[in-house]
């Protein structure tokens, strides 16, 4: 097991003089390994919290390159990065902020057993991605390892987090999927205010610092809803769905 050196507590010292986090804090998101689908908004919003925060290992996925339109919210992507890999542009930038973060890129998607494999050896999971499908794979193989899941979506004005961690009488992300109908949008369609993405990756970087350090409870089902016009947080508590095809088998 990896101890913090010197120079990584000087780093982190205004973490780990919080009681509540500490040097156990620290060393256990040094411990840790990240796994995030989606260099996007979400991800670039996420991943530097992580990265500069201490995490020790962290592996982004996207198949995506970067284009013109992305730039108005993806803050790891300049205008020299237009035509590159989503991932290859994170990369560079988050490899700035840390030396100490082993950072891994993967610029394809990944199939049913690249995926189970690359949960199996993560410590958490982050989807940042933007549909449906590979949400619902996530959860499935997720809930398979029993690695916890931080989710999030932003469209529009508005956006959401919830967490996973498939204790039992839990619900999963399915659980929530299936109350949104077949009907899915994307920002491409809908639109997206830019510092949406910003609040709501930032959260799932926050949450996924919470369970990896212990850090608080975690409520089971929390789903956690932002309206930027009207600035205000709402909180709900999703059900366990009886007829759920993932976690009520």
């Amino acid at each position: 097991m990896e101890i913090l050196s010197d120079k990584e507590m000087l780093r982190y010292n205004r973490q780990i003089i919080l009681r509540s986090f500490n040097f156990e804090g620290q060393e256990a998101l040094k411990q840790a390994s990240v796994l995030i689908i989606g260099a996007g908004g979400l991800g670039c919003a996420a991943t530097p919290y992580l990265v500069s925060g201490g995490v020790g290992k962290l592996t982004i996925v996207d198949d995506d390159v970067v284009e013109l339109s992305n730039l108005q919210r993806q803050i790891l992507h300049a205008e020299s990065d237009v035509n590159t890999l989503k991932v290859e542009s994170a990369k560079a930038s988050l490899s700035q902020l840390n030396s100490y973060c082993e950072i891994t890129a993967i610029g394809h998607r990944l199939d049913d057993i690249e995926l189970d494999l690359a949960i199996a050896n993560h410590s958490i999971v982050i989807d940042a991605s933007d549909n449906l499908a590979t949400r619902n794979q996530l959860n499935r193989l997720c809930h398979k390892h029993k690695t916890p899941l931080v989710s999030g979506a932003a469209i529009r004005l508005e956006g959401q987090v919830i967490s996973f961690t498939y204790k039992e009488d839990e619900p999963c992300y399915e659980c929530l999927s299936t109350l949104f109908g077949a009907n899915e949008l994307s920002c491409v369609e809908a639109g997206i205010l830019a510092p949406v993405v910003g609040v709501i990756g930032s959260m799932q970087a926050l949450e996924a610092i919470r369970l990896l350090s212990n850090l608080g409870t975690h409520k089971p089902g929390k789903l956690m809803m932002f309206d930027a016009l009207s600035m205000k947080w709402q909180e709900f508590t999703l059900p366990k769905q009886p007829s759920c095809s993932v976690c009520n088998i």
